[in-house]
């Protein structure tokens, strides 16, 4: 099948998914045909993706046949000279580069000696009309002087590399649940942690928690801390904060040892702005990785955007891709700021109302078709690897596969969950809330597309905003946390709701949950990263660990009853895709229930009436109750026996329903037998 057809039956069958997209069909082959004609600029005939995708080994500092050999990418540049302690930083003849093609790629060969493992090192570079010094584009271990706040690039060539001792995973674990977190916060002490704690302090807690998978924030390395790893410097370097590549590797092998898949944050959406730690004006030129003036700058984020026209920024990015799955053996990635990449308004002030808001002249069609290209390479490379898009827009076909006309990624983020449960929370009075509204918010996906729900993430924790549990306790978290003195309504009120929340987001999410480190059991107060606005302090840059490990605090309550709602996801196989189906929304009685494969759930959100005898519509036959949040493990007041079992009753019309004794604030899930 020629290119033209391979386009043709792609096409026919995203719209055969979506008959609404039927009206765009021209649009959405174009789009397809110009991924085809940049893989043709890319790849000489019969090249394959994979081939390409290995700059990582060409381009940087490497040891090849008893010696060094040093590559960079610089059209712009007149002159390029390693500079660092070996030449007492001063541009010397005897470090010049030579350019060896007239697409701008410079190289230098030196003896063994010319450099020692842990020499600090830079490119300088002179172009017209200036000069300035650079840490290398394709720099693999970057360093900060913690006095000076230099940034150095480092030749690193350990005596005794690194060996994997734990095989990766042969394929992804479904459903999927994500426990998203940062390495440099997740030590208790006011510090930043390193590589070696998370793996040996944290894994096995998130192994216990019952998660498998492992969502690493800020590996790369990012000049300013507090940019939470969302502003990169060196797209081929892991972050130094946390220890030396070595550690990294040893996290990423304990978690495959623990039996966790691990993704990496991939922020190929934007990269920092500097000039010396990034890759902004690198030969001089505004252009060479980015678009040039307005449209090379996010208005929001002050970052730099790349061309993704450009063969050469492909070449970058599609290698970063292969050089962190190669490398450092993740298992995949979640691809950050996706809907920033895919239209030229950055999805800001836009709300995506109709069909019409994707197939206009605002996608960035050249982004779309490297996301394409990038998930081809990724499970070509690793079959087993897992993509997710952070992208809140909701694009057709975005988490489609791509033989399906789909862009390939094999999840979505329900963005829209957790912006709704903030919302209600903050605004509107738990006797209030809509319960049909919030079902669609719940349910509200592309059923063609796999999706990852969540109730909240990093987002909602960050200082300026409160983690669900903040907006329900308030200052109380501080004093009324007891299990001795429980005395506090609001404490009552907070913990029911913090564990109603997370439940009904599970059992209605597609393919998939998330949830950030320490939210499992209601960790307090929000993050905040050392910066002059808050004297530098590392605070509220921690996880308080203490606190669920205190068995007379209430958080264990929380964290043993998310681990029971895993468990129940995990054990019952809640079916790959299963749609929930709908069975009761009352607005006045404040229940919510619904049915998913074997499982019923049933949700009374009512802050003051317990429901006796309240009739929920069922299948005929019995059904045994098998979790329940008002459990006294979990911090409930036990007002239902475990394990009863339900028989359907039958009304006069012969429709059969479950007859149940309802508490306030409180959610039961039966099976049925």
């Amino acid at each position: 099948m020629d290119a033209a057809d391979t386009i043709e039956v792609r096409t026919s069958r995203l719209i055969a998914a979506d008959g609404l997209l039927a009206p765009y069909r021209e649009t959405i082959a174009a789009r397809l045909l110009n991924t085809e004609l940049i893989r043709e600029r890319l790849l000489p005939p019969g090249g394959s993706l994979a081939d390409f995708a290995s700059g990582h080994e060409y381009y940087g500092l490497h040891f090849r046949d008893g010696g060094w050999v040093f590559r960079e990418w610089a059209p712009n540049a007149d002159a390029l000279f390693l500079v660092g302690d070996f030449s007492q930083w001063r541009p010397r003849k005897a470090y010049a580069l030579t350019r060896i093609s007239q697409e701008g790629a410079w190289e230098i060969r030196l003896p063994e000696k010319a450099l020692r493992h842990g020499d600090l090192y830079r490119i300088h570079v002179r172009f017209p009309g200036g000069k300035g010094d650079r840490v290398p584009a394709w720099a693999r271990r970057v360093v900060t002087d913690p006095e000076t706040k230099i940034a150095n690039a480092q030749v690193w060539r350990p005596p005794s590399p690194y060996r994997f001792r734990n095989p990766g995973p042969v394929r992804a674990p479904k459903p999927l649940f994500v426990y998203e977190a940062h390495v440099g916060m997740a030590q208790e002490e006011p510090r930043v942690g390193s590589y070696r704690e998370f793996a040996d302090s944290v894994i096995p807690r998130v192994k216990k928690a019952g998660y498998n998978t492992l969502q690493l924030m800020a590996v790369a390395e990012h000049p300013y801390y507090a940019s939470f790893g969302y502003q990169v410097g060196s797209f081929f370097a892991p972050s130094s904060r946390f220890g030396p590549p070595e550690d990294l590797k040893y996290l990423v092998d304990e978690a495959h040892g623990a039996g966790l898949f691990v993704l990496m944050d991939l922020i190929h959406s934007h990269a920092v702005a500097n000039e010396v730690e990034g890759l902004s004006r690198f030969d001089g030129t505004a252009f060479q990785y980015f678009h040039e003036g307005e449209r090379g700058l996010h208005p929001a984020w002050g970052t730099r955007l790349f061309d993704y026209g450009k063969p050469e920024v492909l070449h970058f990015l599609l290698s970063n891709c292969r050089f962190w799955l190669d490398e450092f053996w993740v298992d995949g990635f979640r691809f950050d700021g996706v809907t920033s990449m895919l239209y030229l308004h950055h999805g800001l002030s836009m709300a995506f109302t109709s069909l019409g808001d994707y197939y206009n002249g605002e996608v960035d069609e050249d982004a779309l078709s490297y996301l394409s290209l990038a998930n081809e390479l990724i499970h070509t490379v690793r079959p087993a690897a897992v993509t997710v898009a952070e992208d809140v827009s909701g694009l057709p076909g975005l988490a489609a596969p791509l033989e399906n006309g789909g862009t390939g990624f094999d999840f979505r983020y329900a963005m829209g969950v957790p912006d709704y449960w903030i919302k209600l929370v903050k605004d509107t009075r738990d006797e209030d809330w809509r319960l049909g509204r919030l079902w669609y918010e719940l349910t509200n996906r592309r059923s063609e597309e796999k999706t990852i729900s969540y109730a909240e993430c990093h987002d909602q924790a960050l200082v300026g905003d409160q983690t669900l549990i903040f907006r329900l306790l308030g200052g109380e978290m501080y004093e009324s946390m007891s299990v001795l003195f429980r005395k506090s309504l609001t404490v009552e009120r907070g913990i029911a709701l913090h564990k109603m929340i997370r439940l009904v987001t599970l059992l209605t999410a597609g393919h998939g949950y998330l949830n950030f480190m320490g939210n499992e059991f209601g960790h307090p107060e929000w993050i905040d990263f050392p910066r002059e606005g808050n004297g530098f302090s590392y605070a509220y840059a921690r996880r308080q660990w203490h606190l669920v490990d205190d068995p007379l605090l209430l958080y264990r309550f929380l964290a043993e009853f998310d681990r029971e709602m895993l468990s129940l996801a995990r054990d019952r196989s809640l079916p790959d895709g299963a749609y929930p189906y709908l069975l009761l929304a009352d607005e006045t009685a404040k229940v919510l229930a619904f049915s998913r494969a074997s499982l019923t759930a049933v949700f009374n959100f009512h802050p003051l009436k317990s429901h006796v005898d309240f009739p929920v519509w069922a299948a005929p036959g019995s059904y045994r109750q098998i979790l329940t949040t008002d459990d006294e493990r979990f911090g409930g007041h036990a007002r239902l026996a475990p394990g009863q079992i339900h028989h359907t009753l039958t009304d006069p019309i012969h429709r059969h329903f479950l007859s149940l004794y309802l508490p306030t604030r409180s959610a039961v899930v039966l099976e049925k037998i």
